[in-house]
């Protein structure tokens, strides 16, 4: 990082801190990218979001999608959480890169019935689905990320400021 890039950075702080959690608990959905490994080009898709309730990031995802046969190789992935709002530059609403590795929870799986149970309170239309063999779960495990909090705020965010220790 140059030194002028390190200048735009600001110091983190609690209200950047609830800031990016709010962003990701009230998402319902977000952009995925991924490294193609054929190709080596960066694909992005449209997912679902929701969390565990530990807060942990989370989609619902099919092995018939394409993100997910890239996952499953290289599980390096951002996801890109927060919308524009109604009024104003969409570049002036608050949103946050997550830098994570997916982590799957299959229907076999510890764990599957709670995450499955947990997820359905924030997309019940997925209750249509969710069972389907082909559909597991894929845990953001986040490592670190990038909060813009609107123009002029940008924050370097840790794992711990967004979901403690």
């Amino acid at each position: 990082m140059t030194k002028d890039t390190k200048s735009v950075i600001r110091t983190t702080d609690e209200e950047a801190r609830r800031l990016g959690r709010a962003l990701i608990s009230d998402a319902r959905h977000a952009a995925l990218a991924v490294v193609d490994p054929g190709s080596d080009h960066p694909m992005v898709s449209r997912v679902a979001l929701g969390t565990a309730p530990d807060g942990t990031p989370l989609t619902l995802i099919s092995d018939l999608s394409h993100h997910t046969k890239i996952l499953t190789v290289n599980p390096n992935c951002s996801v890109l959480v927060g919308e524009p709002g109604p009024k104003g530059d969409p570049l002036t609403h608050p949103r946050i890169t997550l830098m994570a590795q997916a982590r799957f929870v299959r229907q076999n799986d510890n764990g599957f019935d709670r995450l499955r149970d947990h997820y359905l309170e924030t997309h019940p239309k997925a209750r249509l689905y969710i069972n389907f063999t082909d559909f597991s779960f894929a845990l953001f495990e986040v490592s670190e990320a990038h909060l813009n909090g609107g123009f002029g705020k940008a924050y370097h965010l840790k794992r711990s400021d967004l979901f403690g220790s």
